[in-house]
């Protein structure tokens, strides 16, 4: 019986650890300079789950990458980006690693 709910706890560690998203990324409209860019990130770096921050104004996306075990929710990522006055489209949350992220941006066509 012991083993089996050490069983049953290693794998409600394992989902717990799944559901979280390494990668946030959001389509947003109003992003049109350098100076947009660089205020999203400044204001995005500061959350504490913050690991990383990519900005695109071609693609209109900006992705946040999460530290492990830690979560931004969709409100607070939304209200951060509205209360800057940029409009969030849409919030997709991934397991793809803000590298590639940043890789597929920079090679994409607007």
């Amino acid at each position: 019986m012991k083993k089996l709910i050490h069983i049953a706890a290693a794998l409600a560690v394992l989902v717990a650890q799944s559901a979280t998203a390494a990668t946030v990324e959001m389509n947003v409209n109003g992003l049109v300079c350098a100076f947009c860019a660089q205020g999203i990130e400044k204001k995005l770096r500061k959350l504490p789950a913050t690991a990383d921050v990519v900005v695109s104004l071609e693609q209109r996306l900006v992705a946040v990458a999460l530290k492990d075990g830690q979560d931004i929710s969709d409100a607070d990522l939304r209200k951060a980006l509205t209360d800057a006055g940029y409009k969030v489209i849409a919030i997709q949350r991934t397991d793809e690693p803000i590298d590639a992220v940043r890789a597929r941006v920079k090679t994409a066509k607007p």
